[in-house]
């Protein structure tokens, strides 16, 4: 398959994005990009993600709320949504995959980290298997 994987990735904070956007690129992904959960909401109507990387804590629309929204749309029901966050600490992982998430990476990002939980969602979503990544 030669096109890439579009990755939607919702960021506030500006050197998380440039982080996550260059090990992304680097690797072969193509990256749409929003500022709040707002945003992510508006370029999802435009745009096709193969996968989105969500902020838990975005301005005007938190990154729960709009994957709650992303989630409720049978288009996007397929898209893995996974929790970029700060705190996730043990047992945090359950509350997060309990609020609509397939998974979720940790802050501060790992390239490895990253990279496998992209992975392993992708692999999911095409096996139609659901499996969390984590």
């Amino acid at each position: 398959m030669s096109d890439k994987f579009k990755v939607l990735l919702v960021e506030d904070n500006y050197m998380n994005k440039v982080l996550v956007r260059e090990i992304l690129t680097l690797n072969g992904y193509e990256i749409i990009e929003a500022k709040s959960g707002t945003e992510a909401l508006k370029k999802l109507a435009m745009e096709r993600p193969d996968l989105i990387l969500m902020d838990l804590h975005l301005p005007e629309m938190d990154g729960i709320t709009a994957t709650r929204i992303i989630k409720s749309e049978e288009r996007n029901k397929s898209i893995p949504v996974l929790a970029l966050t700060a705190s996730a600490m043990k047992g945090e992982e359950d509350k997060i995959i309990s609020k609509g998430f397939d998974g979720y990476v940790a802050k501060p990002i790992e390239v490895r980290k990253l990279l496998e939980a992209i992975q392993i969602s992708l692999a999911a979503r095409k096996t139609g298997e659901g499996e969390k990544a984590g």
